[in-house]
């Protein structure tokens, strides 16, 4: 394929995962032609070991002190000149044959935009909890719907341009935002399995708190996932006191649908452990499945406490005409984000 391709990512206080990942960059079977990176104003090294980074990789480094992730990727492509422009994050590492696999789509089509994958990478027992609580594997994804996660997408710039660039309005959720722009205005992603992220899940409980409170705060911004949010405050705030209620009275259906709703809790995520560590013995296996519960509780309460910020975010900038980023879409957008499962 002859046409110019530029990875793009941003960072900010990434002085361990950095290095690893450049290197990784640079043992790909295909390398990018550009390789720019923005700063957002890291104190940890960071910025000093981009500005002396000796490695055979194109790399150009910015420095935006400030600048959150969107308006740090559109400031990257910015600095571009290719026409493919390929994006992933700090804090993962690549497939030696990710970017390969990744523009191998545009050898047989021109689809607007190509969604990869990641995988986890997890180095505790924990971590691995955490990575079959919130992680889909390649098996549950439905193509057609998949909206990527920004570790792992390549797009045409004419697209990036067309959609109005990543939502610099938005902290957090902005690729979905931005996927769903792709879609609805340029057309479906090609799908690309096989180029493959690992991405190491938070380590400690604290951390993924924070994370999925993020993420929900981001959904509350940009008006997302109105239903799956509010099934969550009914089954919290109604059903389940019901059931325990029913319980507590000495009602055996109370109980017995209480079992039945934790065993579809954890199922899924049983299920993917099995997947991703098969040969665990029976103890470690034991102990990681009782993360599991605690974790989507976790999750879920992560959520419910950023969302209702996020809305009131949104109510109080309602005024601003970026926000409402569906008008000028030419019909209703929806799909499955790529990057969490609870």
């Amino acid at each position: 394929m002859s046409r110019r391709v530029a990875l793009i990512l941003t960072v900010l206080n990434e002085i361990q995962t950095i290095g690893p990942l450049l290197d990784s960059l640079a043992a790909q079977t295909r390398r990018p032609d550009e390789v720019v990176v923005v700063d957002g104003g890291s104190t940890d090294g960071t910025w000093e070991f981009l500005q002396e980074y000796k490695g055979p990789l194109p790399l150009r480094a910015l420095r935006y002190p400030g600048a959150n992730i969107s308006q740090g990727r559109n400031k990257a492509i910015q600095a571009t000149q290719a026409e493919i422009i390929v994006s992933t994050d700090a804090g993962v590492r690549l497939a030696p044959t990710w970017l390969e696999r990744l523009l191998a789509p545009w050898s047989e089509d021109t689809p607007p935009a190509v969604a990869g994958f990641f995988l986890p990478d997890p180095q505790t027992p924990f971590e691995l909890a955490l990575a079959a609580t919130t992680l889909p594997l390649p098996e549950e994804i439905a193509p057609e719907r998949f909206l990527p996660s920004s570790r792992s997408v390549a797009f045409l710039r004419e697209v990036w341009e067309r959609v109005g660039g990543y939502p610099e309005w938005l902290d957090y959720s902005e690729d979905v935002v931005f996927d769903l722009r792709v879609r609805a205005l340029a057309g479906p992603f090609a799908w690309a399995p096989d180029a493959v992220v690992y991405f190491r899940p938070r380590s400690s409980l604290g951390a993924f708190f924070r994370q999925y409170r993020n993420y929900a705060f981001g959904d509350g911004q940009a008006d997302l996932w109105r239903m799956r949010h509010a099934l969550r405050y009914l089954i919290y705030g109604i059903f389940l006191p019901a059931l325990l209620y029913l319980g507590g009275t000495g009602h055996v259906m109370g109980w017995m649908l209480l079992l039945i709703g934790a065993g579809l809790y954890v199922r899924r995520p049983w299920w993917r452990l099995g997947r991703l560590a098969p040969d665990l013995p029976f103890p470690e296996r034991l102990r990681i499945f009782l993360w599991v519960p605690l974790l989507r509780v976790v999750g879920d309460v992560a959520k419910m406490w950023g969302y209702p910020r996020g809305l009131l975010w949104r109510w109080r900038h309602r005024r601003d005409p970026a926000i409402h980023w569906r008008r000028d879409l030419p019909r209703p957008v929806g799909g499955t984000s790529g990057g969490r499962v609870i």
